[in-house]
């Protein structure tokens, strides 16, 4: 099945998946680096979970799983997982509230306040975020915004390049939505995970 992830680290990440099943009988699975049209084995594993390492922290990775059997058939590749190991240039220990201040049929406006927790100056930040359900942001305040997918980016704008320590920044968006509105449940700062507030 697809890997999900887990325990990411600034140099590992434990990956995780659902056995598979083979008229020969599973013997392994490989973990599969995907990157570009590169496929290449990280980490090989008996059970349904191994912890990747080596890993260059602040980076982002694409994994896939693949199973053997004891007839050395080798499965096609499962679904991917994207995960980005925290830490890296800029990285920092960060809070993000976010809320709805209104909404509407069909669209709403969104507050996101992110506080940089850490004891180092964070750079030419960036925020990103994943939207649970169908929302589309439409304009934004406080900063650059791009969205791909589900997934939102937002930089620092040109007057507010470095968040000191302690310092926040605020963000307000509008944005549509289809079905639901669920708020986002996780956020990095510069590609280190954030708790939410």
């Amino acid at each position: 099945g697809t890997p999900t992830a887990s325990d990411v680290t600034s140099t590992s990440v434990t990956l995780g998946w659902a056995a598979a099943t083979d008229n020969v009988g599973v013997t392994g699975y490989d973990v599969v680096r995907v990157s570009g049209g590169q496929r290449t084995v990280v980490a090989s594993s008996t059970s349904t979970s191994v912890t990747v390492t080596g890993l260059t922290p602040g980076t982002s990775y694409t994994f896939a799983v693949r199973a053997r059997d004891a007839a050395g058939n080798v499965s096609p590749l499962s679904g991917t997982v994207a995960v980005t190991t925290s830490g890296g240039q800029g990285g920092a220990d960060c809070a993000v509230d976010y809320r709805v201040a209104g909404s509407w049929p069909g669209g709403f406006q969104g507050e996101v306040v992110v506080t940089n927790t850490g004891s180092s100056p964070v750079t030419n930040w960036s925020l990103g975020w994943t939207f649970p359900g169908n929302q589309t942001v439409t304009g934004l305040w406080g900063g650059g915004v791009s969205q791909s997918g589900n997934t939102v980016t937002v930089t620092a704008p040109s007057w507010a390049t470095t968040l000191a320590p302690n310092a926040s920044a605020s963000l307000g968006f509008l944005a549509d939505w289809s079905g639901s509105n669920p708020a986002p449940t996780s956020f990095t700062l510069n590609g280190s995970p954030c708790t939410v507030d």
